[in-house]
């Protein structure tokens, strides 16, 4: 493997040395200052054909002021020099000779334009759901309801996300949603995406961009779409940051607190992040099941409470370095440690065929756990021209240690026979590694007819170490139980490859087309049983996307993706996760991939309202299917391919202007969801109609104080085998700004009415699995943040650090 990134980082690297040889010397350039004979940091230089009026070409003003465009052809131009707050210069004419042309304008000075600078003061909201013809941009930064939440907390609310009672996202109605950050898929799936996002103060994020049908430029994996995290981004030159801290109470007592510095000077741009917390998760639930058998049925009745604290110190660095007007070069660093304690006890009555047989069984299970996430990223640009043309690079290596140790001790009693009660000590380890390496190119090239061409490399591999030692307790010796221990060892490389090509055909229409392929070599191997289950396999991954401008207020967008979801790598791991004496969870290693294809239209009407309707067929559909044996009364829960799932779905965005001081935003979701099974040679089908509705209310009361409120509604779903019922909740937040904005302060409470609930339930066969569970969603939270600054306004660089692979890890 490191072979194949020397290959990769050298041929990447000659790439780079040709498409730097290729730029012509020749160019027109100059400097833009203001009055004062200070540079401006904005602006744009715009060269016109002197014969007809027509715009040649154009480029931006560097932050330094500086501003270069290639040559054009053989003629006579004028440039138009524009920045905000300014008059507008035009230059003399000037002819340009040939090819080897080359004029510098010299400094060109902006006088300040008085009719553009008279004061207004602006009340009106800001829209907190935006609307691309290719993505839906939920705001975060800045609200209310983000104070003291987590990131997963925020993406639950989000339009078309619903978050199961295994904390695995869905969207629109499907599973399999990736999340990025930044830009780059996660390598999490599963328990650590779940606890990485809650780990997430949603205080650092800035918005959530909600991708359906992604293009051939980004990783296959996701059936679902993708959930990409933005994080906020720092805007100031100089040194600047803030303060935070925030206390919640959902039963048990949490806290949040940190700090951002971010400075830049000269050609250096640095940042530093440092968040601590303290987070509570709670759960209660009750779980029925029925097994029939011909002897008669057995009813199991369960109720439990789940506690887990966890404390979670992360770090983030990241520099960048400008070597001149075209090359750049940074780094980044990402440390997540956690240290959690989870305490889960149950009581649990099994009512039998023959009363006397009866048995309750009360179960106390801790677990202790230690978790490290650290990820370096490596990157350089290259900007090849004005036109916003890019070559760019990234290296990445991650490190994932998660160390569990649990003792479980079950309690037997017998109330109808006599039988005195009998006491049962068993524990685990389960320490568990990943080491993750990857390298990526990517190339855009952009043409003056606004066609834009992308094509890109990426290659990854990825070695997961599990390892589970179960044993029973004898006092003070453990005695390792064989049959519920197992080592298992993953690998896995996938080479991928890109091109994406767009462009305008006239003034109605717009076309993009991409074609990704993913070579996967896996390996799975169980050192106990000495077993390898290898996997071999080519995919491609078209999508087209054709828009169509009916007119300046009506648009539409049809598009075509095919994706994939390849199975994370716990749930390849075929040991026993032990829950309860009667419950337990199973990996699969004969997982296969699950593939989607998805088609999608979507209308947008005056920019702001937007129906989507949409199909999708996902093959081997991957779901968690309890198997209930009647000789025993256990249940297993564990991954297995579905046949096929078939979901019809649409989504309609409505907001509603009241008044400059009240937005709201309604989402609805509608769908048919079909899923079906071969279970013990019985086809087993589960369909059903869903909506949900949300509504979002952002409203400026008097004394600059902000309310919002959050409504929503889940009808009944399917997933998998089972079918959710109905739910509701209402949020509510209020938020006010002090010592001229610099300091916010906000208080808000969540699910008011405490109806957030997941209650579902599966027929299998004649067997039954009902469950009630409330993940403690109602709180109060208290928030404050101070900002602070010392500097001028930039745009800084953010660079995307998380990487598909990691998705499918389990942390962050």
């Amino acid at each position: 493997m490191k072979k194949l990134l020397r290959f990769l980082l050298s041929t990447l690297l000659c790439l780079t040395t040709l498409l730097s040889q290729a730029q012509s010397t020749s160019a027109l350039t100059g400097i833009i200052k203001d009055e004062k004979g200070e540079s401006l940091s904005y602006g744009t230089v715009t060269l016109v054909n002197e014969t007809d009026g027509s715009i040649a070409n154009g480029a931006g003003v560097e932050v330094n002021g500086t501003f270069k465009m290639p040559t054009p052809a053989q003629g006579t131009y004028r440039l138009k020099i524009s920045a905000m707050g300014y008059a507008e210069v035009t230059t003399s004419p000037f002819t340009v000779s040939g090819a080897g042309f080359s004029k510098d304008f010299g400094t060109v000075t902006l006088k300040t334009d008085a009719t553009q600078l008279q004061e207004v003061t602006v009340e009106a909201m800001r829209p907190t759901i935006v609307n691309h013809p290719d993505k839906m941009v939920v705001s975060v930064e800045g609200t209310a309801m983000a104070a003291g939440s987590t990131a997963l907390e925020v993406l639950a609310k989000s339009p078309g996300v619903w978050v199961d009672q295994d904390g695995n996202i869905q969207l629109n109605g499907k599973a399999g949603v990736k999340v990025m950050i930044d830009g780059k898929l996660s390598y999490l799936s599963g328990k650590q995406l779940q606890t990485m996002l809650q780990s997430m103060p949603a205080e650092n994020l800035k918005d959530l961009e909600i991708i359906n049908n992604p293009s051939a430029k980004y990783d296959a994996e996701g059936n679902a779409g993708i959930i990409n995290i933005n994080l906020k981004k720092n805007t100031q030159a100089g040194m600047n940051g803030n303060v935070y801290s925030g206390y919640q109470y959902n039963g048990e007592h949490g806290y949040s607190a940190g700090a951002n510095l971010n400075y830049k000077t000269g050609q250096w741009n640095s940042s530093a992040n440092l968040d601590m917390g303290r987070w509570i998760n709670l759960r209660t639930n009750t779980m029925d099941r029925l097994f029939n058998t011909q002897e008669g049925s057995t009813r199991f009745a369960q109720s439990g409470r789940e506690t887990g604290i966890r404390t979670t110190p992360s770090l983030r660095l990241a520099t960048d370095y400008d070597l001149n007007d075209k090359h750049s070069l940074g780094a980044s660093a990402k440390i997540n440690a956690q240290d959690w304690d989870n305490l889960y006890t149950t009581h649990t009555r099994l009512f039998k065929p023959v009363s006397a047989e009866d048995e309750n069984i009360t179960a106390r299970n801790t677990i202790d756990g230690k978790y490290l996430n650290a990820t370096l990223n490596g990157h350089y640009i290259y900007k090849l021209d004005t036109l916003g043309s890019t070559f760019s690079t990234d290296l990445d290596y991650v490190r994932i240690k998660d160390d569990d140790q649990a003792r479980f001790t079950n309690t037997y009693a017998y109330p109808n026979n006599g039988q005195p009660t009998k006491d049962e000590f068993l524990g685990s380890k389960n320490p568990t590694q990943y080491f993750i390496y990857a390298a990526k190119a990517d190339f855009t090239r952009k043409f003056l007819n606004k066609s834009k061409l992308e094509a890109g490399l990426k290659a990854s591999y990825v070695k997961s170490d599990n390892e589970l030692q179960f044993f029973s307790l004898e006092g003070n010796r453990q005695i390792n139980d064989p049959a519920r221990s197992n080592h298992f060892i993953y690998k896995e490389n996938i080479y991928a490859g890109y091109l994406n090509y767009s462009l305008n055909l006239g003034t109605k229409w717009s076309v993009q087309a991409g074609l990704r392929a993913e070579q996967t070599h896996s390996k799975g191997y169980s050192v106990t049983l000495d077993k390898t289950t290898p996997r071999d396999y080519l995919d491609f991954f078209p999508s087209l996307f054709v828009q169509q401008k009916v007119s300046d207020n009506y648009q539409l967008t049809y598009n075509y993706s095919r994706r994939v979801n390849r199975p994370n790598y716990g749930s390849l791991n075929p040991f026993i996760f032990y829950l309860d004496p009667l419950t337990w969870a199973q990996g699969n290693p004969y997982l296969r991939p699950m593939y989607a294809n998805s088609f999608q239209v979507t209308q947008t009407w005056k920019s702001a309202y937007i129906l989507t309707l949409g199909y999708s067929k996902t093959t081997d559909f991957i779901g968690e299917i309890p198997v209930q044996k009647n000789e025993d009364n256990t249940t297993v829960f564990g991954p297995r391919n579905v046949d096929d799932f078939y979901s019809y779905f649409s989504t309609l965005v409505a907001p509603v202007k009241v008044s400059n001081k009240w937005d709201i935003n309604n989402t609805v979701n509608a769908g048919y969801q079909k899923f079906s099974i071969l279970l013990n040679e019985v086809r087993q089908e589960n369909t059903q109609f869903y909506y949900s509705l949300n509504s979002n209310h952002n409203i400026q009361l008097p004394k600059k104080i902000k309310l919002e409120l959050n409504a929503g509604f889940q009808s009944p779903k399917a997933y998998g085998l089972y079918i959710i019922e109905q739910n509701w909740w209402l949020d509510a937040g209020l938020k006010r700004s002090f010592l001229k904005d610099q300091l916010e302060t906000s208080l808000s409470v969540t699910d008011i009415f405490r109806t957030r609930k997941v209650v579902g339930s599966a027929n299998l066969g004649e067997n039954i699995n009902a469950f009630d569970q409330y993940f403690g969603a109602q709180s109060v939270k208290i928030n404050f943040r101070y900002r602070f600054n010392k500097g001028e306004n930039f745009e800084m660089k953010r660079r995307n650090t998380s990487l598909e692979e990691m998705n499918r890890a389990g942390g962050n």
